[in-house]
């Protein structure tokens, strides 16, 4: 689940290691409840769709004894395929089936907060995802009494905001919760007075509302305008400046774990031979993939030395992040292009990523065009730990981003960036001292910039080793650690603690 699931993953453990007890609840997507080690606690009667569901409740061990992972497991968890997180509906319904899912999600972790003996101080919750819980507690007599207990909403990216019909669907408010007596106003998307909005509604009912970065924060209190590449509030934006006023909106940086030493950077040959090892064995599995065969082509047209500039990036491909590297630029030839003519026969790209089928289709049109660029179409912990150690620059040009971890991971291994000046990027990347940003008023001229940053860095690199060896040993000196985000959560979030 992307950065989502970095949080729910870490922030627990340095919220544990500050004295909180943290329980971190999940569907099962039929998968989590059959791990090792999982045990059957309980099992809760939860009303959902007019009827009541029998939801089974399951915890998972952790080394950690301030932290229990909850996972809660019913057949609708897994409707598309166990271990399947997200399903993608046709244009026209767009979040339907997710929607399902996490409506029920959220009437299950309700009910299960409802029946623990002890309640908890603050309910965290994160994304669209998780904002039918406020749903239920501010319109369902059941659970009213859980309103005192201190809401955190969370929002790692607006642009996904799960927008649905208030009725007149199968994934619509009323078929989930018919009868529920809400007020449309509190809950209403603000462009389509015919829909409900999760992201807005916790947003307006949340105690408190957090970003994952200062910058971020500003920037979602600005509306959103295509014609100068600006994402902010994506229609949000006087929800979120109200929030401001009020003093319930805060910016808290994520963070990276910092505990284990940084390691050798991957010689040439050992850096090869893994991807080429990962590639075929993502060509057993996916035999008629294109962009398998073609980067192990471009694999063994390498050289057997080291190139002088070995570029990485490594990221979802969505639009947030692929945008900016397919955007052409003045001639027509893309950003892509353009930094892979610059490096010529002494450099090569390495891109790491998958995500939306139209832009990985559109990346690898790109590759099979620009012989110095390997796509590795997939995700893999075997390769990108090696990249972010093995790479000399790494490239992130998001058009907005709210956090970022990936910046965090290649300066951690000492690598620097060229990041777009937006979002955690801007927060974590210092021009010219721990890295290199660039900036825009179009999407043209941040293609330009970006374009012109690369180019820089790779002089600099060139021209002034002594120059570049400072920027790396700052970039990797740099700290965004949990404990921090955790204590920032604590004093600005949720406050004192008070059923101990």
């Amino acid at each position: 689940m992307g950065g989502v699931g970095d949080v729910v993953r870490d922030l627990p453990h340095a919220l544990g290691a500050a004295g909180w007890d943290v329980a971190v609840a999940t569907p099962s997507y039929g998968a989590l409840h059959a791990l090792p080690g999982a045990k059957h606690v309980t099992g809760i009667e939860v009303p959902f769709r007019g009827s009541t569901e029998a939801v089974d409740v399951w915890q998972l061990q952790d080394s950690d004894s301030h932290v229990r992972h909850v996972v809660l497991e019913h057949p609708q968890f897994a409707k598309h395929g166990a271990g399947q997180i997200y399903h993608r509906d046709a244009p026209s319904r767009p979040f339907a089936s997710d929607a399902n899912n996490f409506a029920f999600f959220c009437a299950s972790a309700a009910q299960w907060i409802y029946a623990s003996k002890k309640l908890p101080d603050v309910v965290h919750l994160h994304d669209w995802h998780a904002a039918f819980y406020l749903l239920l507690t501010y319109y369902t007599e059941r659970y009213r009494h859980l309103r005192d207990i201190r809401t955190v909403f969370t929002i790692h990216n607006l642009s996904y905001q799960g927008i649905r019909p208030f009725a007149g669907d199968e994934s619509s408010l009323e078929a989930w919760f018919p009868g529920l007596d809400y007020d449309s106003g509190k809950i209403a998307d603000p462009r389509f007075d015919d829909c409900f909005n999760p992201m807005a509604m916790a947003i307006r009912l949340a105690d408190r509302v957090s970003t994952v970065s200062p910058t971020y924060a500003n920037e979602i209190c600005l509306p959103s305008d295509a014609t100068t590449g600006f994402i902010g509030g994506e229609g949000l934006e006087d929800d979120l400046v109200r929030a401001r006023d009020e003093g319930r909106l805060s910016g808290v940086l994520n963070g990276c774990y910092y505990d284990e030493p940084v390691g050798r950077r991957p010689g040439w040959q050992r850096l090869l031979t893994m991807m080429d090892a990962q590639l075929h064995d993502w060509a057993h599995q996916q035999p008629t993939n294109r962009a398998h065969a073609l980067a192990l082509e471009r694999l063994a047209h390498l050289p057997k030395r080291r190139p002088s500039h070995v570029l990485t990036s490594i990221g979802r491909l969505v639009a947030q992040k692929a945008t900016l590297l397919l955007q052409p630029v003045d001639d027509g030839r893309t950003t892509l292009q353009h930094i892979a003519d610059s490096i010529g026969r002494k450099g090569v790209i390495f891109l790491l990523g998958s995500g939306d089928p139209d832009l990985e289709e559109r990346v690898l049109e790109e590759a099979a065009k620009i012989q110095n660029l390997v796509f590795l179409h997939g995700y893999s912990e075997t390769l990108a730990a090696p990249l972010y150690h093995g790479g000399d620059l790494f490239l992130m040009p998001s058009s907005f981003e709210p956090c970022g971890i990936s910046q965090m991971l290649a300066m951690r291994a000492g690598q620097p960036c060229v990041v777009h000046g937006v979002g955690g990027l801007r927060d974590t990347v210092d021009d010219g001292s721990t890295g290199f940003v660039f900036d825009g008023h179009s999407p043209a001229e941040q293609a330009r910039g970006f374009v012109d940053r690369t180019a820089r860095a790779l002089r600099l690199r060139s021209d002034d080793p002594i120059a570049w060896q400072d920027i790396c040993r700052k970039a990797a000196l740099q700290r965004f650690d949990w404990a921090s985000s955790a204590k920032q959560t604590i004093t600005t979030l949720y406050g004192e603690k008070k059923n101990d």
